[in-house]
């Protein structure tokens, strides 16, 4: 290993995967937002919670607060321009119709899901935690709508090739390839 050096704590490595956020607007049209403040953390028994933040006063973000569900649509490499479309439009200039993009709805929760996701979360909001501008969201998983392309055998068994997720890090990134298992380096 090469040596380290320390540095003040001003850089991220926060790897992340890239979401776009489906959230209901009051007057029931869909509104979408890039988020990549998303990961995982247990919920008792088998199920898992999504632990999404946001930062700020956006749309988005007080859509949740007031529905209490969104839907977390996985951003693929080719989904790219409509994730820097979404982030560069604000709900408050109005529709964001300038990108051709399908809409649907949601099988267990009324959420708009992106058609183009090749892997979709429909969650609900449990609890809320504030910090500074940011709230984390707590969320139960409702739904899991997956690219019929995946056929995995265990809750571990997700072959991310296909799903080619965007990883975020200040940079977008995309994943190069499988390295195996837990326990194939031993």
């Amino acid at each position: 290993m090469g040596k380290r050096r320390s540095v003040a704590p001003v850089y991220s490595m926060c790897v992340q995967p890239a979401f776009i956020l489906g959230t209901n607007n009051e007057d029931g049209t869909a509104n979408f937002a890039p988020i990549t403040w998303v990961s995982v953390t247990q919920a008792g028994g088998d199920g898992y919670m999504l632990v999404v933040s946001m930062f700020g006063t956006k749309r988005t973000k007080q859509n949740v607060l007031r529905t209490g569900m969104f839907s977390a649509n996985l951003v693929s490499v080719d989904m790219l321009p409509l994730m820097d479309y979404f982030g560069s439009r604000h709900a408050a200039d109005g529709k964001k119709d300038g990108i051709a993009y399908a809409v649907s709805r949601g099988e267990a929760l009324d959420v708009p899901v992106l058609e183009q996701s090749r892997w979709v979360y429909e969650c609900e909001v449990a609890q809320t935690v504030e910090t500074g501008n940011s709230t984390t969201f707590f969320c139960p998983i409702r739904n899991i709508q997956m690219d019929e392309r995946l056929s995995c055998s265990d809750p571990f068994d997700v072959d991310l090739t296909v799903l080619d997720p965007v990883i975020y890090s200040g940079k977008y990134h995309s994943l190069g390839r499988l390295l195996g298992d837990i326990g194939d380096f031993l």
